[in-house]
């Protein structure tokens, strides 16, 4: 028996009401468009599309796993951050809208020196989304990804190939500053591991079962990244660069105290799209 799209979408936003997920249209648009490479037109105007049995059993197993708590990109192995694609795997973080923001507020501090040779490190690199995402908009501009992950700095690889951009992009194994002895950049930005330890286990399924820990574990106080990072930065900052960070909602005045213990100055504080506290950007005077 033969299922159309019109009634494949029917059965997974009802599956996926019944199963407590909160935008069943929404997540149903996600999963049944990105399975089929159908944008939201056409799974507007093509409802009569017959599905095929392979493409059937295949959105069948994932609303499977949907159901199990894993999350829809997660389950579609990608997800889009700043117009662009990025390829996720089991090593890494999925890039989030709040994230551009960082991203934003970094290419906007860079503007008048669009044009240069610039030097950008990203720390903890994950998809490489956002060191990708600033090469996208800097297009002499070079870029070193750093994670002590070697499969999340495979997964960084992968997506700068597929973006075009391996020419200007260099991976680094290691924690921190620890494989950057003796180089300097103008910008080193970095979306760090800042929950609590002990506030993990309390995370939503969706994040606790399904995200690297390594990626989301910021010590006992979630506060260990920014502390290595404000403490290696002065060594590893060109003359008229900066330092930009994403931090917890609750975070603020703590990394800001941590980054001006380390003679740093705070240039810019940003929210996110909830209206919390969520980028920082620091220089030395």
């Amino acid at each position: 028996m033969t299922v159309t799209l019109g009634e494949m979408m029917a059965q997974f936003r009802q599956a996926l009401h019944d199963g407590g997920v909160e935008d069943a249209a929404a997540e149903t648009r996600i999963l049944v468009g990105g399975a089929l490479g159908l944008d939201r037109a056409a799974m507007l105007t093509r409802s009569e599309l017959v599905v095929g049995i392979d493409d059937e059993a295949r959105l069948r197993a994932m609303l499977d796993r949907r159901l199990l708590g894993e999350p829809p990109h997660r389950i579609l192995g990608r997800r889009g951050f700043f117009g662009l694609e990025f390829r996720l795997s089991e090593a890494t973080l999925e890039p989030r809208p709040d994230t551009e923001i960082l991203v934003e507020a970094v290419l906007e501090r860079l503007r008048p020196r669009r044009g240069e040779p610039l030097s950008i490190v990203d720390l903890g690199t994950g998809t490489g989304a956002i060191l990708l995402s600033l090469l996208s908009e800097l297009p002499i501009a070079r870029g070193v990804a750093v994670d002590l992950s070697t499969k999340a700095l495979a997964t960084a690889q992968e997506n700068a190939n597929a973006l075009g951009m391996a020419s200007r992009f260099e991976g680094c194994s290691g924690s921190w500053f620890e494989p950057l002895t003796g180089r300097v950049f103008d910008v080193i930005v970095s979306n760090p591991p800042y929950i609590p330890s002990s506030v993990i286990p309390a995370l939503d399924v969706e994040v606790r079962e399904h995200d690297p820990i390594l990626a989301l574990d910021g010590g006992e106080d979630g506060l260990d990244a920014y502390r290595a990072i404000a403490a290696g930065a002065g060594a590893h900052l060109a003359r008229d660069g900066f330092v930009a960070v994403e931090t917890g909602f609750d975070q603020r005045q703590t990394v800001e105290h941590i980054f001006r213990a380390q003679g740093f100055i705070l240039l810019e504080a940003r929210r996110d799209y909830g209206g919390n506290d969520r980028v920082q950007i620091f220089s030395k005077p």
